[in-house]
């Protein structure tokens, strides 16, 4: 029986950083034109989200449904403070 060859290397299989650079150029560039109207979206998110919380605080939290839904309210708010902090700052 023989040694089973060991597992060939093809090189055009990884791409090195000559083929990357121009898709990191592309993803900045899609990044940087999405950046503005995602922190305006989640500034203005931010700021009306707790308005519907009242809803539901005021008919309470005693079901699992209304608690899970508050508490990812809740976690929709913080993430949206995160990512709309810097708007507007210029």
């Amino acid at each position: 029986m023989s040694q089973p060859s060991p597992p060939t290397t093809d090189s055009s299989a990884t791409p090195n950083a000559e083929q990357v650079a121009p898709v990191r150029r592309t993803v900045r560039q899609a990044l940087a034109m999405i950046r503005p109207s995602a922190q305006f979206a989640s500034f203005w998110l931010a700021i009306a989200l707790p308005f519907v919380y009242i809803p539901l605080l005021i008919h309470g939290l005693a079901s699992a449904t209304a608690a899970l839904t508050f508490l990812g309210l809740v976690f929709v708010n913080v993430l949206a403070l995160y990512v709309g902090h810097g708007y507007n700052r210029y």
